[in-house]
């Protein structure tokens, strides 16, 4: 039986990843970890939860041994827009925090998992089909601090066999917790204004076609990656996953279908506008396709449907 360990479990995909583990791999097998923020009712009482500061190494190898762990999710990170006001701190969170996770996993003898995201390229990449090998030359610190990521986990798998794997996700749209400074959030942030008060400002132009992804597609991805046989990986921490693309008015419209009297208008934000011009408009994640089977279950319809019923209920009730 799998022991594993969830790092950025209160956050946004580790919330609901720790649960999914709990329900497969059975509650006392998955411990959350966290660190600041104060985790829900649902994530303390479903399992075993420990106060894992990934700043500190010793803290780290204490849960790795205690616990007895063979598998880590590693999701603490700092997410695009926050990353570029605070690059100091992007890369302490996103870079040192991460080399002392792979150091307890070469230690502990750990598989790792650990996401990457359409950040880590940039305007040089080419912005339709994005390959799964292509140039990487991302001009935001978080970007940066992702393809520095990937390369480290390259690095401990070649050098000391440490199992990496990671996704880079493109944008996560959940309707459990809320965002944390991507410059994705609008695709959230829009269904909470619509219900609530039938009208957005969006900080994205029109135009700006990004790759998204649902919540339950992003967790099942996750574990099945980490399901898969390595011998069959052969890009094994960078793999391109997707599942629909769409620009603020074609999202919009689509919420309109629901919410007739919703609307829409814009007041651009350059920080996320400079960072979102800067990313894929969608990726070829047919790698990921072939060497583990990825197949997304969630349209941009049946996403749409399921948001604004999940988060009416939760904002209306």
């Amino acid at each position: 039986m799998k022991k594993i360990l969830v790092t950025g479990a209160v956050g946004q995909i580790g919330s609901e990843l720790t649960m999914e583990l709990r329900r497969i791999y059975g509650n006392d097998n998955v411990v959350a970890g966290g660190n600041r923020t104060k985790p829900g009712k649902k994530l303390l009482e479903s399992g075993p939860f420990e106060i894992c500061d990934c700043t500190k190494m010793e803290q780290v190898n204490e849960v790795v041994k205690k616990h007895e762990i063979d598998t880590i999710y590693h999701l603490a990170a700092i997410l695009s827009a926050v990353a570029e006001a605070k690059p100091g701190l992007a890369w302490d969170v996103n870079i040192n925090r991460l080399y002392n996770i792979l150091e307890a996993a070469r230690e502990y003898k750990c598989a790792v998992m650990v996401p990457s995201s359409i950040g880590a390229f940039g305007p040089t990449t080419p912005l339709d089909d994005t390959p799964q090998d292509t140039i990487q030359r991302p001009t935001s610190m978080y970007g940066v601090t992702k393809v520095s990521g990937e390369l480290l986990c390259d690095y401990y798998y070649k050098r000391f066999d440490v199992d990496t794997r990671g996704l880079r996700y493109p944008g996560i749209i959940s309707n459990e917790t809320l965002p944390g400074g991507g410059t994705t959030d609008y695709a959230v942030e829009i269904f909470y204004e619509a219900i609530k008060t039938r009208k957005y400002t969006c900080p994205l132009g029109a135009g700006t076609f990004l790759d998204m992804m649902y919540m339950p597609d992003a967790i099942k991805g996750a574990i099945e990656l980490m399901e898969a046989d390595p011998s069959k990986l052969k890009h094994r921490n960078a793999f391109n996953v997707t599942a629909m693309s769409f620009d603020p008015e074609i999202l919009a419209a689509e919420v309109k279908k629901h919410i007739p009297d919703f609307t829409m208008d814009y007041d651009v934000d350059p920080v996320k506008q400079g960072i979102a011009d800067s990313w894929p408009n969608n990726m070829d994640d047919s790698a990921a396709r072939a060497e583990w089977g990825w197949k997304p279950e969630y349209t941009l319809p049946v996403m749409v449907k399921d948001m604004i019923e999940v988060l009416s209920k939760k904002l209306l009730d």
